[in-house]
């Protein structure tokens, strides 16, 4: 029997344990080194199955932009796929924007993984991932469905087997526009490589050693918007480490596995507009196995 709805389905964010700028391609694009690990603070979508084509979004928080990147991913799987079905697209939007948490790649991600199903169309990831990489460097990792080393423009994933931890996440007020941190001139862009392939492993465990790399995209993002540099303070304060995840401008800490349970956050009041909160790392997408 055909779907008609999916409800409840989940987009995770995503933090960068470490991001390094390696280098830079002739047609300007920057070479990345990084380990994204998925963490269980998360939008949530309900899909409805529409006979007659259309495609609907239905914001059910903040209001998104009118063409935003769910939209472009289900107009991309239609065409690419000529099926007949549309639908209708609700979003509880829960994680920030402009934190650098992947939420709006998650949210794309996860309308491919969803419409494959509700559609009846039953691609492998093979398959869905050509289509992730034409919408957004971050959006094949939410596809391919396991934490990752993240290489070259986001493109290259090998799955990683990262123990499970914690973290305290930050999102101060501000937010930070991708393009204006990779265009300043504080950006370091010749970071050596220190990934080993073939030695995922260790890899994983030097993301995690406490002090090992740094987020490249830090000092640019701090230097325009002071507020990571405070939320950083804050963290460095309540939990003893922290890092921008991605081009910010949100900040984490790790917080060690045997802590997470009796972990609180801080009674201390945040500045207005801030928003924090205790995240679990989670060892895999919560849809990895709605496709092969």
């Amino acid at each position: 029997m055909s779907l008609r709805a999916l409800h409840e389905v989940p987009a995770p964010a995503k933090l960068n344990l470490f991001l390094h700028v390696v280098g830079r391609r002739a047609d300007g694009y920057h070479l990345l080194e990084s380990v994204f690990v998925l963490i269980d603070w998360a939008d949530v979508l309900h899909f409805e199955r529409r006979d007659d084509g259309l495609l609907r979004r239905h914001d059910l928080g903040p209001a998104l932009p009118a063409d935003d990147l769910c939209l472009r991913a289900a107009r991309l799987l239609q065409t690419a796929s000529g099926v007949a079905f549309g639908a209708d697209i609700s979003i509880d939007k829960r994680v920030p924007s402009g934190a650098g948490m992947g939420g709006g790649s998650s949210d794309a991600a996860t309308v491919l993984l969803a419409l494959n199903r509700l559609w009846g169309l039953h691609w492998p990831r093979s398959r869905l991932l050509p289509l992730a990489e034409r919408l957004g460097a971050d959006v094949p990792f939410f596809v391919f469905g396991h934490n990752a080393l993240v290489q070259g423009i986001g493109e290259q994933l090998s799955e990683v087997d990262l123990p499970a931890l914690g973290y305290a996440v930050l999102k101060p007020a501000a937010s930070i526009a991708t393009a204006d941190i990779f265009g300043s001139p504080l950006l370091r862009r010749d970071t050596p490589s220190s990934i080993l392939l073939g030695s995922l492993e260790s890899t994983a465990l030097l993301g995690l050693a406490a002090g090992w790399g740094r987020n490249d995209l830090q000092p640019p993002a701090e230097s325009r918007c002071p507020e990571v540099a405070q939320a950083a303070r804050w963290l460095e304060r309540h939990f003893g480490n922290s890092r921008m995840t991605g081009s910010g401008s949100a900040v984490f800490s790790r917080i060690g596995t045997a802590a997470l349970p009796e972990a609180t956050w801080p009674a201390e009041d945040l500045p207005p507009g801030w928003e924090g909160r205790l995240c679990r790392g989670l060892p895999v997408h919560p849809l990895v196995d709605w496709t092969s």
